[in-house]
């Protein structure tokens, strides 16, 4: 099976990720979304979306992070095809750093077939506070920070 790039609005990425995600809802907002699918066909198999970095140390404008990549079930070589071409229009919109984040239970295979280096662990934990409490929609556990840089 031979997949194809294809743009595609924050909405439908969105709505994507809503639909197939194992872990995750979709980020509220991004700055720029692919997809891809079957070659000859319009029905996305994927979909990565890229926004401003999540951590305020890496928000320097010229970062960006890949907040969602999603695909479903039984679609070889899309994580790596879409990390790779979000690392190219990032490049191309001249950001000089791209960043994600991937659970530490995960391989990272596809970062690595892509071309990405691990940088090392990361954040986890719940976000909620005693003075400002909020729900954990989300896996709290550690985190590997990728990364693409010029």
């Amino acid at each position: 099976m031979t997949l194809t790039l294809h743009p595609v609005t924050i909405t439908r990425a969105r709505a994507f990720v809503n639909e197939y995600h194992r872990h995750h809802r979709a980020p509220p907002g991004g700055l720029f979304a692919i997809g891809a699918a079957r070659e000859g066909e319009s029905e996305l198999q994927a979909v990565a979306i890229v926004g401003r970095p999540i951590s305020r140390m890496l928000d320097d404008g010229l970062t960006a992070e890949v907040t969602r990549l999603c695909v479903r079930d039984g679609v070889p070589n899309a994580c790596s095809m879409l990390y790779a071409a979000c690392w190219r229009a990032a490049r191309a919109m001249g950001y000089r750093r791209l960043v994600t984040y991937i659970q530490d239970t995960e391989p990272g295979i596809t970062l690595h077939a892509a071309g990405w280096r691990e940088v090392g662990r990361a954040g986890g934990g719940r976000w909620s506070r005693k003075k400002r409490p909020r729900p954990d929609n989300h896996p709290t556990q550690k985190k590997v920070r990728w990364e693409m840089s010029a």
